[in-house]
C-alpha cells in the first residue's frame, strides 16, 4: 500500500524531476516542436492554397475544354454542312452536265439523221436520174433505129428552133 500513499519526499523529488524535465523540454524541445508544428501548419496551408489554385485551374481547364469541344462540334457541323452543300452542288452540276451531253448527243444524232436522209434522197435522185437517162437512151435508141425517123425528128427540131 505504500505505492498508493506516496511520501512527501517522493512527491517533492518527483516534482523537482518533473520541473527539470519540464524546464528542459520547455527550453529545448518546445520551441522545436512549436516551430515544427507552425512549419507543418504553414506547409499544410500552402498546400491547401496550392490545391485551391489547382482546383480553380482545373475548373478553368474544364471550361476551356468544354468550349473547345463545343467549338469542335460547331466546326464539325459546319464542315458537314459544307460537304453536303458541295455534294449537292456536284450532283446538280453532274446532272446538268449529263443532261447537256444527252441533249448534245440528241442534236448530233438529229443532224446525223438529217444528213443521212439528205444523202439517201440525193442517192435516190441520182439513181432515178440514172434510170431515167438509161430509159431515155433505150427509148431514143429504139425510136432512132430507123434513119427515116431520125430525119423526121431532126426536121421537127429545126422547125421548133427559129433562127433570125
Amino acid at each position: 500500500m505504500d505505492l498508493l500513499k506516496p511520501s512527501i519526499g517522493l512527491i517533492f523529488w518527483m516534482l523537482i524531476g518533473f520541473g527539470i524535465l519540464f524546464f528542459i523540454l520547455a527550453k529545448f524541445a518546445w520551441p522545436v516542436i512549436t516551430k515544427g508544428i507552425a512549419s507543418r501548419n504553414k506547409k499544410i496551408a500552402d498546400q491547401l492554397t496550392e490545391a485551391a489554385k489547382i482546383h480553380e485551374e482545373m475548373l478553368a481547364l474544364n471550361k476551356k475544354h468544354d468550349e473547345m469541344i463545343a467549338a469542335a462540334k460547331n466546326e464539325r457541323d459546319e464542315i458537314l454542312s459544307e460537304a453536303r452543300k458541295l455534294s449537292d452542288e456536284l450532283y446538280e452540276k453532274a446532272k446538268r452536265k449529263a443532261a447537256a451531253e444527252t441533249q448534245a448527243m440528241i442534236e448530233e444524232a438529229k443532224k446525223s439523221i438529217y444528213f443521212e436522209k439528205m444523202n439517201a434522197i440525193t442517192d435516190a435522185k441520182n439513181e432515178i436520174a440514172k434510170f431515167s437517162i438509161d430509159i431515155a437512151q433505150k427509148v431514143i435508141n429504139e425510136e432512132l433505129k430507123d434513119s427515116e425517123k431520125q430525119e423526121n425528128l431532126i426536121e421537127k427540131w429545126l422547125e421548133d428552133c427559129h433562127f433570125n
